[in-house]
């Protein structure tokens, strides 16, 4: 048994507590000819899928180890009550309670979200699109609240609402939500005169929904026995899902589906991909029995998405080389890619993220270098513009909006040291509207702040970025404590955005840091390219690179590093903790990707066909398999000392499973020779996304800080 370690006391007498030590169940199988040992295994529920939907069917050796770990890592950070207790405090104050959206105008109404003072969940509300109401003024008396989530979530652990799309011709809503944290969600059809939901109840889906144009039907995705997204259905109002039509039924296990309207309203678009190969089918919404029409078969590692104007469709894809991405039409009636014509073409280095149709103007998101730019294209006489911003380090975010035959563009813009703003574009007179300016109710003065773009040089010789905040008047001398905060998996991109609560850390003294690392796209597609399969190393060690050129740089210095990674990251996290404990003072893995191999293994688990191609197939592959075991955090545990280490997990979490942070924790336990301590939460009453309440969720990022504090001698 372990004691707690130092700088965490448990007790005000001193008594030190002793860790759980999960007991070793040695499990032995052979891959590619090399045996391997999985002492652990016995963590995961055969009943693993049961467990999703019922938590209470957890068997008992496995809850009471989770909930002995829960109370040890709360024993751990007893000392840390007040503090979090106060870091909760301070986010909620610069959090504007009764916040409201800007209302997305479509015909005759205006669509928003709001929250009301000390509201946990969203209301989906909605009010005449002539209203002049401002939404910072207080409630709009020609309101109509359609699905108050306070209400709705009332009484439940777990409450989150996915989607609430209401019918063209707004009578009905669609709405779907989660009650287990599991991502298995209802759909109900709420009629907006009565305010009531009908009988209809769509189980088991993954919270997509698309209204047919008369209104009398909707498309939604279903789950297989594995969780997986993999049946487009077509529900009638009025009859049992039991009589559901199968509209698509993906046949392979590695692909998603995915549904969605083009911008125009016309399609019903129904996407099939894995991480580098997609295919898209339409079908016309006004069309009672209408065919889904295939655009283009799927290729290997072709990438191509489809909006929609007239009598031509306008695809963002990769094809013929074009890495980064490029811009063709291509007929309606013929779709299929010998019949793609460039519109933008492909510039290496300069990658397109998004694609938006108008009836005038097309308009685009790019990024060069880490820096986002929007281009506004006048599909008239073919003249371009760009909307950019002069910050070394920025967020640009561009809003889809519920309309097609307009002109404005909605985009929300914020820099790590300036609060979100969100504007109207009006894409023939460039003119810009404010719309809104996230308050923050507590103060903040954004001169008090200094947000920065370096560049760390990675082993290879590649320029990694990093974005930078602190305050203006911290000394640069090393002496701070840094918080590095790292992802660097499936393309995603880290924005440079705002974000009140990092403040709680920055106003205490710390430098926060974005390492920009390869397996994202901050770069371009190669970027991305660049940190998967055999190259995901490139991933650890780039983030390595900025934490020491963060030192170098006198930011911080060794053992003042907290280093913050989740799911994909927290994969990043438990390998760089196994490659360069030196460099760390505490690491925090939230729902923790960690034991890789044998979730690669294992072709049941939701994610594992799909993921593949991001990692690589370790069961058909020795070449993957030997990659993956280079580098899995749990399988490359070590007999040496490792920095603070704080696991979330979610129990009914289906992405990352809670069995994985608990298997790591405990081989951890097991086999290291000094440092720590290694805490472990799993979150009994949700899964991957952690508290659904806007507040409950203060509290796990309150937890997170004050480990962090903590480690670096702070709390």
């Amino acid at each position: 048994m372990t004691e707690i370690g130092r700088g965490f006391p448990a007790q005000e007498t001193g008594t030190p507590m002793v860790a759980p030590m999960a007991e070793a169940r040695p499990r032995r199988f052979s891959v590619h000819g090399q045996e391997i040992t999985d002492p652990y295994a016995w963590l995961k529920a055969e009943n693993w899928q049961t467990v999703l939907k019922d938590p209470a069917a957890l068997p008992e050796d496995i809850a009471a180890y989770l909930k002995a770990e829960n109370a040890f890592a709360e024993a751990a950070l007893a000392g840390t009550v007040d503090l979090r207790k106060q870091l909760v405090a301070e986010m909620r104050g610069r959090i504007q309670e009764d916040e409201s959206g800007v209302p997305d105008p479509d015909g005759p109404f205006a669509y928003y979200t709001r929250h009301r003072e000390g509201g946990q969940h969203p209301l989906i509300c909605r009010r005449p699109a002539t209203s002049p109401h401002v939404p910072e003024s207080g409630p709009d008396p020609d309101e109509t609240i359609l699905i108050d989530g306070d209400q709705e979530g009332e009484g439940l652990p777990f409450f989150e609402i996915a989607a609430a799309v209401h019918s063209d011709d707004h009578t009905r809503l669609a709405w779907s939500a989660d009650t287990k944290g599991s991502e298995l969600y209802t759909i109900r059809v709420r009629d907006v005169a009565t305010g009531l939901d009908r009988d209809d109840r769509v189980e088991a889906t993954s919270g997509e929904a698309v209204w047919a144009a008369d209104g009398e039907s909707f498309w939604y995705v279903a789950l297989d026995a594995n969780h997986r997204p993999a049946k487009v259905m077509r529900h009638r109002l009025g009859r049992a899902q039991s009589e559901d039509e199968t509209v698509y039924t993906e046949p392979d296990a590695g692909y998603f589906v995915h549904i969605g309207k083009t911008q125009s309203g016309a399609f019903l678009d129904v996407t099939a991909s894995d991480h580098e190969t997609s295919e898209v089918r339409l079908l016309d919404r006004h069309v009672g029995d209408a065919p889904l029409r295939l655009v283009h078969p799927r290729e290997p590692l072709l990438i191509y998405g489809v909006e929609h104007r007239g009598d031509r469709l306008f695809i963002r894809t990769n094809a013929d080389g074009a890495e980064d991405f490029k811009i063709v039409t291509a007929p309606v009636d013929d779709p299929g890619r010998a019949n793609w014509t460039d519109l933008v073409p492909h510039r290496p280095g300069v990658m397109i993220r998004h694609l938006h149709v108008l009836t005038g103007h097309l308009i685009r998101l790019e990024i060069e270098n880490a820096r986002p730019r929007i281009v506004v294209r006048d599909l008239g006489n073919g003249g371009e513009h760009s909307v950019a911003f002069d910050e070394e380090a920025y967020s640009l975010g561009l809003r889809a909006g519920l309309a097609f035959d307009t002109a404005v563009i909605r985009f929300v813009y914020s820099s790590m040291t300036t609060p979100s703003e969100t504007w109207d574009y009006e894409c023939a007179s460039r003119n810009r509207t404010l719309r809104k300016r996230q308050a923050v109710p507590s103060g903040h003065d954004p001169a008090a702040y200094v947000t920065r773009r370096l560049f760390a040089t990675a082993p290879d010789g590649e320029q990694v970025p990093i974005s930078l905040l602190h305050r203006r008047d911290l000394p640069l001398d090393g002496s701070a404590p840094l918080l590095l905060y790292g992802y660097g998996s499936y393309g995603t991109l880290m924005p440079a955005a705002f974000r009140t609560s990092l403040l709680s850390l920055v106003d205490r003294g710390f430098v926060y840091a974005i390492a920009h690392i390869r397996g994202g796209t901050e770069k371009g597609w190669r970027w991305y390219l660049d940190g998967k399969r055999e190259k995901k190393p490139n991933t650890f060690t780039d983030f390595i690179a900025c934490a020491r050129a963060l030192i170098a740089a006198r930011y911080t210095a060794e053992k003042r590093i907290v280093a913050h990674g989740g799911s994909a990251g927290g994969m990043l996290m438990g390998a760089v903790a196994n490659m360069a404990p030196e460099l760390f003072a505490g690491i925090i893995a939230d729902v923790p990707f960690v034991d890789v191999l044998n979730t690669m293994l294992d072709a049941e688990l939701p994610l594992t066909p799909p993921e593949w191609p991001e990692w690589g197939n370790p069961a058909e592959s020795e070449a993957a398999f030997r990659t993956i075991l280079s580098y899995s955090p749990y399988d490359n545990v070590a007999a040496k000392d490792y920095p603070a280490i704080l696991a979330l997990g979610g129990l009914t979490d289906p992405r990352v499973t809670y069995w994985e942070p608990a298997k790591w924790v405990a081989r951890l336990r097991a086999t290291m020779t000094g440092g720590g301590p290694v805490l472990l939460r799993i979150n009994m009453e949700a899964g991957h996304g952690g508290a659904a309440g806007r507040f409950d969720r203060l509290e796990e990022v309150g937890l997170i800080y004050a480990f962090a504090l903590m480690a670096v001698g702070k709390a």
